[in-house]
């Protein structure tokens, strides 16, 4: 079970330059758990679960993003755990 859960939103240039693949490699090696998929209004969202300290770097590193993306904001939430093995893409 995960020590945490966040569910993030990234806005900006942040769809159309590969950040939810990049997203993925990052969370599988900091061993994250969750998705992250594409929203209507052009934002990235995501759900995040597993230790503190590696939900917190996760989250850092969405706010700079791959070096194609420009994100302007990131706001986080506390969540609830889902029990996710893995980090997935979703439409």
């Amino acid at each position: 079970m995960a020590d945490v859960a966040r569910h993030v939103r990234v806005t900006g240039r942040v769809q159309g330059v590969f950040f939810r693949a990049w997203a993925q490699g990052e969370a599988r090696e900091l061993g994250i758990s969750g998705w992250i998929r594409n929203c209507a209004d052009g934002s990235v969202e995501a759900h995040l679960e597993g230790d503190e300290h590696d939900v917190t770097r996760m989250t850092e590193r969405l706010r700079r993003g791959p070096s194609n993306a420009q994100v302007d904001e990131v706001s986080v939430e506390e969540a609830s755990p889902q029990g996710l093995g893995r980090f997935e893409l979703r439409r």
